[in-house]
This record gives structure tokens, C-alpha cells and sequence, in this order.
């Protein structure tokens, strides 16, 4: 028993990862469809801002989050209006969007990744943080696992009880609706899609500075989250950041099980698989309404 409950864990401390990184582009994607290509590369720079800060300040990670996230934020307004803002007023249609975005994607994503390892080279880098084994229920987990978990699963479901009971959340879910009707009502796009852009980096952002406390970090550790972002939105469904948290702890309790009873190597090979058998049977994705 304390065996499966080890394996179940596994796949849903990686799925919580999956889910903080899927909403944030969903948000993006659902609400302007803004194709972020380059939304793991911010993921990877809150790893190495916690890293960093860590590393030279001694500052704990966990007091880092809220830091990393406010400095992500900002950074994504800058990064929309330089770089988006003009594709999604000027653009004639939809497809438009999605084709440029896609290709200025691309470019944020070398042009970060470079960057980063023009900074601090292509060498591994980490740090040691609640590496101590816990013993729960006869199964044996790291802390700082547990911690990642915990932390995840708060920004997912608070992101979620913002986009329930707030107004500004309201106005997010009624421009995924019918974006036309929400500007007749009097929803300010202008205002409201640089401050979407932003809260999808700064959720990347945090999940980087999570990762950073359990896995070495790269400059290229950013591209495999961005295509688990995009296998979990298809999963649960394209704006639905519920779909998002349910459809990331699928995906990672189908690795963590597929990979145990078959080999680690396959893991792309069974997202891939996964992503493919949801787009035959329902394209809209598993929980999309």
C-alpha cells in the first residue's frame, strides 16, 4: 500500500507542476489567443531568480515566491505590450493571432534562452532545500516534494477562486465567453489582457521557483513544460482553468503509472499518446463544458 500511495504521490506532485504552468497559458491562449510558445522560458526564469537569490542572499525560496511572482507580473506587461499588444489589435482574425504570436513565441523563447545562458553558462545548477524524507500513511516522501505540492495546488485554487468571485475574474471568463459582448457591456480590454499576460507568466514564474527547490535547473529546462502546458489545455479543455488543474494531475498520474509499469524513457511517448487519444475521442478536451 505504502508503495502505491508513493507512485499516486509522485504523479500528483508532478501533475500540481503541470497544472500551475497550464493555467497561466491557458489564460493567455483562451482569453487573446496568444500562441506563448515561450512560456516555459519564464518558468525557467523564476527558477533561476529563486536560485539565485537563494544561492547569494540566503533568502528561504519559500519568501521568494510572492517576490518572483510580483517581478514575473510586471515583466509580462512589459513583454505583452513590446511584443503582443500590437498583434492582437491590428490582427484581422483569430488565425491571425495565433500565426504571429506563434512566430514571436519563438523568437522570445531562443532570445531568453540565450540570454540566460550568455549569464550564468549551460551548466546544471541547484541547492539543497527540505531534502529530508517524511513518513506518511507508510510511505515515504521528500519534504520539499510535499512542500512543491502544497504550494501548487494553493496557487491553482486561489487563481481559480479569482476567476469565481471576483470581478475582474468575471470579466476574464465573460471575454472567454463572447469577447465581442463583453466590450459592448464595458469590459476595458486594454487594461484587462496585459493583466492576464501578466498573471500567466507570474504562475509560470512561480512554478519555476518551486522546481528550483526539487530539481537542478537549466537555460533549457523551459521547452518540455511549454509542450506538458499545451498536452494538459488540450486535456482539459481550452480556457477552463478547472480543466487545467484536473487535466495536469491526469497527465501526471498516466506518467507517473505508465512509467513505472512500462519504461522511463516512454514519457513523452505516453503524454503523447494521452493527447492524441483525447483529441479522437473529444476535442474539446475531457472536461470542458
Amino acid at each position: 500500500m505504502g508503495f502505491w500511495l508513493e507512485l499516486a504521490a509522485s504523479g500528483l506532485i508532478t501533475g500540481g507542476i503541470y497544472a500551475v504552468v497550464a493555467i497561466g497559458l491557458n489564460l493567455q491562449y483562451g482569453l487573446m489567443r496568444i500562441m506563448n510558445i515561450s512560456h516555459g522560458e519564464f518558468l525557467m526564469l523564476g527558477a533561476y531568480l529563486t536560485w539565485l537569490a537563494h544561492t547569494t542572499l540566503k533568502i528561504n525560496p519559500i519568501l521568494l515566491l510572492p517576490v518572483v511572482a510580483i517581478a514575473m507580473f510586471l515583466l509580462g506587461v512589459v513583454v505583452y505590450r513590446l511584443c503582443f499588444r500590437r498583434i492582437a489589435r491590428a490582427a484581422p482574425t483569430v488565425e491571425v493571432i495565433e500565426a504571429r504570436s506563434l512566430l514571436v513565441g519563438f523568437g522570445l523563447m531562443f532570445l531568453v534562452q540565450n540570454t540566460v545562458n550568455l549569464i550564468w553558462g549551460a551548466d546544471l545548477r541547484g541547492y539543497s532545500f527540505m531534502a529530508e524524507p517524511v513518513d506518511i500513511g507508510g510511505a515515504r516522501f521528500m519534504a520539499n516534494r510535499l512542500l512543491v505540492f502544497g504550494f501548487a495546488v494553493a496557487a491553482s485554487l486561489g487563481l481559480l477562486a479569482l476567476l469565481r468571485w471576483t470581478m475582474i475574474g468575471k470579466a476574464v471568463r465573460a471575454m472567454m465567453q463572447s469577447p465581442t459582448g463583453a466590450q459592448l457591456v464595458g469590459v476595458d480590454t486594454g487594461t484587462l489582457h496585459p493583466v492576464v499576460f501578466g498573471a500567466g507568466l507570474a504562475l509560470a514564474g512561480v512554478a519555476g521557483g518551486l522546481l528550483s527547490m526539487v530539481y537542478e535547473i537549466s537555460p533549457s529546462m523551459g521547452e518540455p513544460y511549454t509542450v506538458t502546458a499545451l498536452i494538459v489545455i488540450t486535456l482539459g479543455g481550452l480556457g477552463s482553468a478547472i480543466g487545467s488543474l484536473l487535466g495536469g494531475f491526469l497527465l501526471g498520474l498516466v506518467e507517473a503509472f505508465g512509467m513505472h509499469f512500462t519504461n522511463p524513457s516512454l514519457k513523452m511517448v505516453l503524454s503523447y499518446g494521452v493527447l492524441v487519444a483525447v483529441l479522437v475521442a473529444r476535442p474539446k478536451g475531457l472536461f470542458a463544458r
